[in-house]
């Protein structure tokens, strides 16, 4: 590869690296991946998004998380995406296909952009988990977290109820818990905190990247874990550390998100950083 330009972006602080592979094609390894996230001798992100062709929506977003793995799925970098391309087309609605889904975006009048997530997928084996369980209370422990649910939102999520999210020691408990067995491919570990009926507080572990200002899934699973629990509605103002995100779980079973999506710079990717 040579030098390549690149976007940077961010949704609440869930910063990505944009990389356009419609014409040229992109293949990154893990080794450049994990180059390119480096935040001491890279560019640095929480995930590199790579644009590629599509047959089924405007484009196709790749994800790889800071670890150099790939993954399904990121609400945040799929906003981020959409206000490239409603700009690039000039329009206020797109499709992206992921590795899972084709979602479909639309701009706000506040200059927001609302993803429709999809509906969530909650049988055990959809998560998935090892082994047959209530994925609404899951046998699951470590520190002062227990019994979880779990949402796949596109990816795999374990939502923990809590009454202090700060005062939950994630960036310890949150690497044990990611890997346990009970999840074979890994999960998501958000720790929420009931406000009222329509606020939740939220912190998450995001799996292959580390504790994050925000998670987009994440907070589609705290939204439909609560609800499910019977201790929010359907629609709630999620706060997250980098900011807010309005999660609606509407009647046709889709999950609409809605947040902000920035641009920080634009630049180059030496060549050298990608041997």
């Amino acid at each position: 590869m040579t030098a390549r330009r690149f976007i940077k972006m961010h949704g609440l602080g869930n910063d990505f690296v944009v990389l356009d592979g419609r014409v040229t094609p992109i293949s990154l390894s893990t080794k450049q991946a994990l180059a390119i996230a480096n935040r001491r001798t890279g560019i640095g992100c929480d995930q590199i998004i790579t644009l590629e062709p599509s047959e089924k929506a405007d484009l196709y977003m790749r994800i790889h998380n800071s670890d150099g793995g790939e993954v399904e799925a990121c609400g945040n970098a799929a906003r981020c995406v959409a206000r490239l391309v409603m700009q690039e087309k000039d329009t206020d609605s797109v499709l992206l296909e992921t590795a899972v889904d084709v979602l479909r975006a639309s701009a706000t009048l506040d200059e927001q952009v609302t993803i429709d997530m999809g509906p969530p997928r909650l049988d055990w084996r959809e998560i998935p988990l090892a082994s047959p369980h209530d994925t609404l209370h899951i046998p699951l422990k470590k520190g002062s977290l227990s019994d979880p649910a779990a949402v796949n939102m596109g990816n795999p999520h374990a939502v923990f109820f809590v009454d202090d999210v700060t005062s939950v020691p994630l960036d310890s408990l949150g690497p044990n818990l990611e890997i346990n067995p009970i999840f074979p491919d890994r999960a998501n570990i958000g720790v929420a905190q009931i406000i009222d009926r329509n606020k939740i507080r939220l912190r998450v572990w995001e799996r292959g990247a580390g504790l994050t200002l925000a998670c987009g899934t994440g907070a589609c699973a705290a939204l439909v874990a609560a609800h499910q629990r019977k201790l929010c509605d359907r629609e709630a103002e999620i706060q997250l550390d980098g900011g807010v995100l309005q999660i609606q779980w509407q009647d046709n079973n889709h999950i609409m998100m809605t947040g902000p999506a920035l641009t920080v710079f634009v630049g180059e990717i030496d060549s050298s950083l990608l041997l």
